[in-house]
């Protein structure tokens, strides 16, 4: 669980051109949000 104001743990995951993009790929350069859906495509 990541608190307010801590920073995310870096992950890396795969990219549309099949190549990967990493959280840190960001740091101090953009602003990124994430979100989760949990049960968005799930039927449930």
């Amino acid at each position: 669980m990541v608190d307010v104001g801590q920073a995310a743990p870096d992950f890396k995951l795969p990219a549309h051109n099949g190549s990967g993009v990493s959280l840190s790929d960001f740091k101090g350069e953009k602003n990124v949000v994430l979100s989760f859906h949990i049960f968005s495509f799930t039927g449930g």
